[in-house]
């Protein structure tokens, strides 16, 4: 019993300080100050409790934090009823609850896409055929491409493969609009006529 008794006091006589756990009224009355010591104190707790609730670590600090955000908006009033501890792990479940709640309408949601028959990838798959076929096609149009003179071929890459306008391709190339739809109708023509030949 003295050896309990030693242990508690830390062998002075004087008993050690309570953990962190101390009520609202003890806690500054500046609301960063408050939330800084109740962080210092609660914080590691909190997350661990938000974890065993959503099992998501992320997800987790995510509710704590809101939870001290809310705490320290509505600190004025809570301050005086002496139960800021008891507030913010209420308002951690409550996050939790919450997210669980859009977990659950996202899950059925992504169901019903997954479900749907225009869902990306429900599309009928193309044969092993179909695939080299199109890679050949592919391949047989770089070759012509190669072919091309190189200002012809330059402006049908950057329209066709990039995208750009014609007002752009100007601009990247620095020649003139005209001179740009005067190469890109040479080349399409060629390119016409080479795989025509082919």
């Amino acid at each position: 019993m003295a050896a309990r008794a030693r242990s508690s006091t830390g062998g002075s006589g004087e008993s050690r300080p309570a953990p962190t756990t101390s009520p609202s009224r003890e806690l500054p009355s500046d609301p960063d100050e408050a939330i800084r010591a109740l962080y210092a104190g609660h914080w590691h707790r909190l997350v661990r409790l938000a974890w065993l609730l959503l099992h998501d670590q992320l997800a987790a600090e995510d509710a704590v934090q809101d939870a001290y955000v809310a705490t320290h908006r509505n600190w004025n009033s809570i301050r005086d009823t002496g139960r800021a501890v008891g507030y913010l792990q209420t308002a951690v479940v409550n996050a939790c609850r919450s997210a669980q709640r859009h977990n659950i309408v996202v899950d059925r949601q992504n169901a019903r896409d997954v479900a749907a028959a225009d869902a990306p990838g429900r599309g009928s798959l193309d044969s092993a055929e179909a695939h080299v076929l199109r890679a050949a096609e592919r391949d047989a149009m770089i070759d012509h491409l190669r072919e091309l003179p190189p200002r012809q071929r330059e402006v049908l890459v950057l329209r066709y493969f990039a995208d750009l306008s014609e007002a752009q391709i100007a601009h990247t190339l620095d020649i003139a609009p005209g001179s740009v739809k005067a190469h890109a109708h040479r080349g399409l023509n060629a390119l016409r006529k080479t795989m025509e030949q082919s």
